[in-house]
């Protein structure tokens, strides 16, 4: 799928399906077939395939070929069969036009067309294409962090709250799921940082080739700030998710002692009169109490009776 933009009075504005690639501004492929790739070659933009997009070394993700820059990032998105992860997303930037080629839909790219002239630059060049298409990222990663942030709060007042103790195992056990999807969010977001900065780094080695460098840099400057302390948030919500995760494991071993010791309580009542009952059940010739009339009355008696004491005693020791 491919979609092509151009700029008209300071908005973003999608071409006609057909329309020449040559007067685009910004080219946006989505799973891209044959055919979009050799449309994109015919420009003059050599497209990456996806296993070049997922290689890992710097050097395959940040480089220069023929004119143009290639940046690769890994955002979180929503694949085509509807599942959330995160994916490699490239950035094919020269002095014509912006291409962007990725293989799902991190919100930012169905956002920005519609709010890129609202953007601290603009989107007048590609230049200010990509930088706009940046801090929407950024942004988009900062409300996904602060989601997490009141997701967490909330399953920590839930784990704390007074009646805690009563909070039952299914609910617990929802608790640790939630939780660990937003480990894995949060993962995701933190690699979607890492990346980025990345990015701006190459970018910013580079700026000076830029017409427009002496209004870029001060932007990208502070688009690194804040990916450094969205880092450091990140990083603080990982940690409030370990903090998380050993609260709920507690409340858990909490219910399960309180279970086990109910059952302790139970075998330790029935333990004497277990014992006495065997050994008068035992079949022995000479066991005088057998034949008296009142050897029956004594053995319950003797049964309540340490059952009794070792209530008594239990709920001394505080046990109880």
């Amino acid at each position: 799928m491919l979609y092509a933009y151009v700029t008209r009075n300071g908005r973003i504005t999608r071409l006609e399906k057909g329309a020449d690639l040559e007067q685009a501004i910004w080219i946006d492929l989505i799973q891209p077939g044959d055919a979009e790739i050799d449309s994109l070659r015919a420009i003059g933009v050599p497209v990456p395939s996806l296993a070049d997009m997922e290689e890992i070394e710097i050097s395959n993700r940040l480089y220069r070929e023929d004119g143009l820059d290639y940046m690769t990032a890994v955002l979180p998105g929503e694949r085509a069969d509807g599942e959330r992860s995160a994916m490699p997303v490239s950035f094919i930037l020269s002095a014509q036009r912006l291409v962007t080629v990725r293989h799902h839909s991190p919100r930012p790219f169905l956002t920005f067309p519609d709010r890129g002239e609202r953007s601290t630059l603009g989107c007048g060049s590609p230049d200010r294409l990509f930088v706009g298409l940046l801090e929407e990222i950024i942004a988009r990663l900062a409300d996904i962090l602060e989601g997490s942030g009141r997701v967490l709060d909330d399953t920590m007042s839930g784990i704390f709250e007074p009646r805690a103790s009563s909070v039952g195992s299914d609910r617990l056990q929802a608790a640790l799921q939630k939780v660990g999807h937003e480990a894995e969010l949060l993962a995701r977001v933190r690699l979607g940082l890492l990346t980025i900065e990345r990015i701006l780094a190459f970018y910013t080695a580079i700026i000076d080739e830029r017409p427009e460098a002496e209004k870029l840099r001060p932007v990208v400057r502070s688009q690194f700030r804040d990916v450094q302390a969205l880092e450091v948030h990140a990083d603080f919500l990982s940690s409030r998710v370990s903090l998380t995760v050993d609260t709920t494991l507690g409340m858990i071993n909490l219910q399960q002692n309180n279970t086990v010791r109910v059952l302790s309580v139970v075998a330790a009542l029935f333990l004497p009169p277990t014992l006495i009952a065997s050994i008068y059940g035992m079949n022995f010739t000479n066991m005088p109490e057998l034949n008296q009339p009142w050897g029956y009355p004594m053995a319950i008696g003797l049964m309540v009776g340490t059952a009794v004491g070792i209530w008594l005693l239990l709920r001394w020791k505080n046990w109880l």
